[in-house]
């Protein structure tokens, strides 16, 4: 890999995370799909200019996500396992976008905090700055796999009863018309790509220097009121994410 060390400098990741994530690119991409696995350490470190103990890091912590598999005598194996599509449309919902893609499906209350809204969130739900709001830290799973890591914020008080709800519920939609809201629609929704932070390392069961796709939602009641500002991580090597015109 030549110029890695220089990518090394310019963006302070580490060498053996740059070439994880080389790889994991390139399973997603189908560069290996005709062997089912990755060539020797000895020819990874060739191909990226580095030590073998590198890309022995590299793979321990591919191997620690799942994505690949090391058996004695056969290699390093790719984990095959199909990525969950998850749309967003108008009406993102998380049981509706991955029904019949998973048989199990769960919602877990991480924290619950109820705090003065930030520049960021007050613009978000369109309450003044330092306004009470209630956030919410929660991972949904599908099938045991965690599929998302997501933080909201929810204007107060409105949705006082919604802690109690969604642990009743473990789903935010179902929390909603709990709380008297039925219907509610997607108004805006930016995606980008990053590393995971320390956070959700944990929550997502991933290693440093995984990708995760960020989705950065606010939904609105049918009247257009702001009821939801949120921001959801997903692991990239287990879900896509599709854009749909419904």
């Amino acid at each position: 890999m030549a110029g890695a060390n220089f990518m090394q400098r310019q963006n302070g990741v580490a060498l053996w995370r740059q070439i994880a994530d080389r790889i994991r690119t390139a399973i997603a991409d189908g560069t290996y799909d005709q062997t089912g696995r990755l060539p020797a350490e000895a020819r990874l470190a060739s191909e990226f200019s580095v030590n073998r103990h590198t890309v022995r890091a590299a793979l321990a912590s591919l191997a620690q996500e799942g994505v690949v598999r090391a058996i004695q005598g056969r290699g390093t194996l790719i984990e095959r396992r199909d990525r969950i599509s998850f749309p967003i449309s108008s009406r993102t919902r998380f049981t509706e976008g991955v029904a019949g893609q998973a048989s199990n499906l769960e919602g877990l209350l991480l924290d619950a905090q109820e705090e003065a809204a930030s520049p960021e969130v007050a613009r978000a739900l369109q309450v003044g700055e330092g306004s009470a709001v209630l956030r919410l830290e929660t991972v949904r799973k599908a099938d045991g796999r965690p599929l998302s890591a997501a933080t909201g914020w929810f204007p107060l008080p409105r949705f006082a009863g919604l802690v109690d709800a969604y642990r009743r519920t473990g789903s935010i939609t179902r929390a909603f018309a709990l709380c008297g809201l039925a219907d509610y629609l997607r108004a805006r929704t930016e995606i980008s790509a990053t590393h995971a932070e320390d956070r959700d390392l944990q929550a997502l069961g991933l290693t440093p220097g995984a990708i995760v796709l960020v989705s950065t939602a606010v939904n609105v009641d049918l009247d257009g009121t702001v009821v939801q500002y949120a921001v959801s991580r997903f692991p990239a090597d287990r879900v896509q994410l599709t854009v749909t015109g419904g």
